[in-house]
């Protein structure tokens, strides 16, 4: 007798339930919740309502324990001051001078004292041409304002990319944007002055693993990465990443967006999206582990077998989130040849 081919609505359950075991497993591992507790930290929630999508942080120099972030896509042109003592927002800033935001992935603050907001994402796969940065000055006062952004077109040397990182160098001023890649993600290195006159052409540079979001440490010798399942920081050195970096004792966070350096730059701040999302503080010093070869890359089942030794929570957590998805896709996998057959 032959089987009937499970239902989608059966394989869409199952899916479900493996995504939803694997995050609560991860939540009663040990060290789970040593990583937001850190000594001495000052992580916080973000409350407010509006701020569901999170998907980029930047520490303010002139307003101690302020930080910026701003929703992902569908929001509008808002930026958003959060105050990590309260967790709520203190400004909210609305860009004017710039179109639509398409896909806003960054934010992040230069030495000129300027935030830049990268609208840099691509929802399509890496098919949109030109992609956008807007930049404004970082208000003196806190509280709703509404500004004259400037906006810059980008292109990429070989072609479209989707990329969800942005950060400025905090002494050149100059702008990176990491690409993300299920093989293999560039930083790509802009000019060095950004022209609104014309498009803006970054080369890339180097290679980096997948990552959603990056930060420089404030004297700039430091670039910190973070992607789903890994968090680094490299050594930077004329202009480039050196080496394989070191591995960050990271938080494990569902969707996680965002990174930063605390305006003194002896903590890392790891965001993600979320309604009454955590932003948990990490010691910097806490990248102490020289990094091995780069974890697997999302895009394909993630190989626990073949997977760098995991350290921390969130090595943890990754290998259980790596198993929940393979049972996804191989779920789906199969519904598409039961339903050739």
């Amino acid at each position: 007798m032959r089987l009937s081919p499970p239902s989608a609505a059966a394989l869409a359950s199952a899916a479900a339930t493996a995504l939803t075991a694997a995050a609560v497993v991860v939540a009663v591992l040990p060290g789970a919740a040593s990583a937001a507790q850190s000594p001495g930290a000052s992580s916080f929630t973000i409350s407010d309502p509006r701020i569901k999508e999170s998907s980029g942080l930047a520490a303010s120099r002139i307003h101690p324990g302020v930080y910026w972030t701003h929703n992902d896509s569908e929001d509008g042109p808002y930026v958003y001051a959060v105050d990590s003592a309260t967790g709520n927002t203190v400004a909210r800033v609305t860009l004017t001078g710039i179109g639509r935001p398409r896909d806003v992935e960054a934010v992040s603050l230069g030495p000129d004292g300027q935030l830049y907001v990268g609208d840099i994402g691509d929802n399509r796969g890496g098919t949109w041409d030109h992609v956008w940065i807007y930049r404004f000055q970082e208000p003196k006062q806190l509280g709703d304002v509404t500004v004259k952004a400037t906006q810059f077109t980008v292109r990429y040397e070989d072609g479209p990319r989707d990329a969800e990182s942005l950060m400025v160098h905090p002494v050149t001023g100059r702008v990176y944007i990491a690409s993300k890649h299920e093989s293999r993600g560039g930083l790509y290195e802009g000019p060095a002055e950004l022209s609104a006159g014309g498009a803006n052409v970054f080369r890339r540079v180097a290679d980096v693993p997948w990552v959603t979001d990056g930060a420089f440490s404030p004297d700039g010798n430091r670039l910190a990465l973070r992607g789903y399942f890994t968090a680094r920081t490299y050594p930077w050195k004329d202009g480039r990443p050196q080496g394989e970096g070191e591995r960050v004792d990271a938080p494990w966070q569902g969707q996680a967006e965002s990174v930063t350096y605390t305006a003194d730059g002896g903590t890392l701040m790891f965001g993600s999206e979320g309604a009454n999302s955590r932003v948990v503080a990490v010691p910097a010093a806490a990248a102490a582990t020289p990094a091995g070869p780069a974890s697997p890359q999302p895009g394909s089942p993630p190989d626990a077998a073949t997977a760098p030794e995991p350290t921390g929570s969130f090595g943890k957590g990754a290998l259980v989130l790596a198993a929940a998805l393979a049972l996804t896709f191989g779920a789906k996998r199969l519904f598409r040849r039961r339903a050739r057959d």
